[in-house]
């Protein structure tokens, strides 16, 4: 039965990475931000995998940390309370293109890019997303055509993470678009290869040190022995990623919204008006605990739908809840936290402007929240 007793190895690594977060990550969490440094983030990623957090939820055989769901989503609050655009690119990295290839890859396949990408070698990115196939992902218009020993993969896909200074993507085209979501396929695309152009770096409200391209594949040539999975494949191998992924957006939303809240309890309890600290009012303490029992829930469901995942159960109807409450709570406290502060909430003095510009994204990517809602309607409905 899921509980909330952390072993001592969940303890210990949740407090590696609050330490982690709080003497790397923080310190210029402000300043990448207002200059949009991606390669900054790239290095602290680089850092991570010296602590053997890049492969933290896979198998110590092939690189990883052998620890579990749970310790990743514990691991997610810790950064995310601190800066999200870190958050985001580690998210992407472990559930989004190290899932996939490490679950439905060869064991060549495994041994050649999983094991490099656990160590912190080899960063990881998901290319999905189109230009006209965001929610809709049956709409796409990338395609795949075999070649001899090659498929030549030919399209654009847009808002990709981690792109740019990824050594692996996990990319989706279709094989057979007669076929709709069945003519999809996944495959292993590296680094480097040619034909593989980022003709664009999105410019962006929030998680502004995180980098998201647009991607022109023009006859590119990807070998067939990096087809992940079967051909028609795609599809499926991208839902069940996704299922995952919220797992990792959930703590994402519930990390910044934890953040956002701890910033503005202190600040409440130092700052007077009319002769007392304003925690003392009770118009902010209504508020701040409204944001700290939103919190709570959000934290529950995310570390319910880990548990879910660890125990090889179905997760997919609580995975879409946790990412649904925990990023709706993240704009919500984040907002609160603003209001907290008054007017200085508004400035780039307190971090709390910065997570909520950062807390809007985990509401729209990996499944906007209107489309966790269809995964959950359609589950209670069944």
């Amino acid at each position: 039965m899921f509980n909330l007793k952390f072993s001592d190895d969940q303890e210990k690594i949740r407090l590696m990475v609050k330490d982690f977060a709080e003497q790397e990550v923080a310190p210029g969490a402000a300043a990448r931000d207002d200059a949009e440094d991606i390669f900054a983030v790239r290095d602290l990623l680089k850092k991570m995998g010296e602590l053997g957090l890049m492969g933290l939820p896979y198998p110590q055989e092939y690189g990883g940390a052998g620890a579990d769901q749970i310790t990743y989503a514990l691991a997610g609050f810790e950064l995310n309370k601190v800066d999200a655009s870190v958050g985001c690119a580690y998210s992407v990295h472990i559930s989004l293109a190290g899932w996939p290839i490490f679950h439905y890859g060869t064991e060549e396949q495994r041994r050649k890019y999983s094991t490099k990408m656990f160590s912190g070698e080899y960063i990881g990115a998901f290319g999905l997303t189109e230009p006209c196939a965001g929610s809709d992902s049956a709409a796409s218009q990338c395609t795949a055509v075999p070649d001899g020993d090659y498929y030549i993969l030919n399209g654009t896909k847009c808002f990709i993470t981690n792109a740019e200074f990824a050594d692996v993507i996990v990319m989706f085209a279709m094989t057979d678009k007669s076929k709709g979501t069945k003519g999809i396929s996944a495959f292993i695309v590296e680094k480097g290869t040619p034909g593989l152009n980022f003709t664009k770096r999105e410019r962006k409200m929030g998680i502004r040190s995180t980098v998201q391209n647009v991607i022109e594949m023009q006859d590119m040539k990807v070998p067939r022995e990096n087809l992940l999975g079967k051909e028609g494949e795609g599809f499926k191998i991208a839902m069940t990623t996704l299922d995952g992924g919220r797992i990792g957006i959930a703590a994402q939303g519930t990390g910044i919204a934890m953040g956002a809240y701890e910033y503005a309890l202190k600040y409440a309890k130092e700052r007077v008006q009319f002769g007392k600290p304003i925690a003392a009012q009770q118009v902010i303490a209504f508020k701040l605990a409204d944001m700290y029992a939103k919190i709570e829930a959000a934290k529950l469901l995310t570390l319910q739908a880990a548990w879910k995942k660890d125990q090889h159960m179905p997760f997919s109807t609580e995975a879409a809840m946790a990412k649904m409450v925990a990023t709706d709570t993240a704009m919500a406290v984040t907002t609160d936290a603003v209001q907290v502060l008054g007017g200085t909430g508004f400035t780039r003095e307190h971090p709390v402007e910065r997570m909520m510009r950062d807390a809007k994204i985990t509401q729209i990517y990996e499944g906007t929240n209107e489309i966790q809602r269809l995964v959950i309607s359609g589950a209670i409905l069944r």
